[in-house]
């Protein structure tokens, strides 16, 4: 009877385990979504190194700080970005200003007005370093270099943390959505404008 009993409650262990697991990896996974995709994926091939695994000097720490901060930033400024297609054929890429977007070559067929600013980008931008953040400084090998007596609370809030911040983040940008294709994010067919939701902004 008592073998009996024990099966299922180990069975329902397991069970909730890989419920909270899914949930998390699923949480980062849409997190991940919301960054540009190069910027993360250097960060999450130099940090290993730039941290030794987790077992740092002094140095160490300077260069994963002076990473986290370049990342940050990356996350930050691609928000500010836009591509287009020239009349020359070719996928042309730039900064959004309040005018349009800089540098504009080869953009004699191109409406340049459509790619200018808009308060949904520091939005873009804001969350974007917010995420970043979340992911990076949650990362086992960040939390053994700069702050190990933390690595105990570290698995709770990567169960907690992502899901929740995920669940903000995309409501966030179903109010502000986000429809460019800047430096580290992928272009698109046609390469969408932001001109609707400029003109919904003006409206």
């Amino acid at each position: 009877m008592q073998s009996t009993t024990q099966t299922p409650l180990l069975s329902n262990k397991m069970s909730t385990s890989n419920s909270v697991s899914d949930q998390t990896f699923t949480g980062v996974a849409n997190l991940i979504k919301l960054l540009p995709t190069g910027t993360f994926f250097l960060f999450q091939f130099l940090n290993p190194l730039v941290t030794d695994n987790g077992h740092c000097s002094t140095l160490n720490k300077t260069l994963e700080a002076l990473l986290l901060v370049f990342c940050a930033f990356a996350c930050c400024f691609s928000s500010f970005t836009d591509s287009y297609t020239g009349s020359d054929g070719k996928t042309h890429y730039g900064i959004v200003t309040a005018t349009g977007i800089w540098p504009s070559p080869s953009s004699d067929n191109v409406d340049l007005s459509k790619y200018k600013l808009w308060f949904g980008d520091f939005v873009h931008a804001f969350f974007s370093v917010i995420v970043f953040a979340n992911l990076a400084l949650l990362d086992s090998n960040t939390v053994r270099c700069l702050y190990p007596e933390f690595e105990s609370a570290q698995k709770i809030l990567l169960e907690a943390l992502p899901p929740t911040l995920g669940l903000v983040s995309v409501t966030v940008f179903l109010i502000f959505p986000n429809n460019r294709h800047g430096i580290g994010y992928p272009t698109s067919d046609g390469q969408k404008s932001v001109s609707s939701q400029v003109a919904s902004a003006e409206a």
